[in-house]
């Protein structure tokens, strides 16, 4: 019999029939393969961490990321965050300028965003999974489904969720959402090569606040420190 991965409870249930589903036990046997090869990140037991800290019913707000960081000790499976000690990639040191341009938050020396997951902040990869040192090396062999049941579980059995949509690759992911039950933010990616085509002055932080406020739930508190 196979074996469901170790996950929080209530996204368990939520996405039970994808683990049951014949692309996870072939995504599964792709992962073991790689390990025999590859260095993986994140290690195994942050894959499911953004749902582990991040429970199905307290999900407020959802940033959607591309893929794990590559770089050894970086990625711990919370999408643009990194483990403490770790320096801040370029996509995180413009998220926490934004941030201290919206709301005043002094930009932190520790880069890890647990914070925000614990108070319902979603922070998901599209691809749970990389290669050492090589981007997208694990896209196309499954993750995307999964989290894609993830993003319309959500839509359809929430409401009032703010989902930040940085980029063009999350943009895409806005046909999984019933914009009529939720609230969608929409700029460029963080990335150094896009931050300057509206990332910086979005505002997505205070406005994310007030939508919280607006249907009746609690702020976030953004700051990571």
């Amino acid at each position: 019999m196979a074996v469901t991965p170790i996950i929080e409870e209530s996204w368990k249930r939520e996405l039970a029939d994808q683990f049951a589903s014949s692309y996870f036990e072939e995504l599964k046997t792709f992962l073991i393969e790689e390990k025999k090869r590859y260095r993986i990140f994140p290690p195994g037991n942050l894959i499911f961490n953004a749902f582990n800290l991040t429970p199905f019913d307290k999900v407020k707000v959802v940033i959607l990321g591309q893929d794990p960081y590559h770089g050894f000790g970086q990625a711990h499976g919370l999408c643009f965050s990194v483990q403490p000690g770790v320096p801040h990639p370029k996509s995180l040191i413009n998220i926490f300028q934004e941030l201290k341009d919206d709301i005043g938050c002094e930009i932190p020396v520790n880069g890890n965003l647990e914070k925000w997951a614990q108070q319902g902040v979603l922070m998901l990869n599209a691809t749970l999974t990389v290669r050492e040192h090589q981007a997208g090396s694990h896209q196309n062999h499954g993750w995307e489904t999964f989290t894609n049941a993830a993003i319309q579980q959500l839509s359809a059995k929430k409401n009032g969720i703010v989902f930040l949509l940085w980029g063009a690759y999350a943009q895409a992911k806005e046909t999984l959402i019933d914009s009529s039950k939720h609230f969608i933010l929409k700029t460029a990616h963080p990335s150094p090569l896009s931050a300057y085509r509206g990332f910086f002055g979005c505002k997505h932080f205070s406005q994310t606040n007030q939508l919280l406020q607006q249907s009746g739930q609690t702020p976030i508190d953004w700051n990571p420190a």
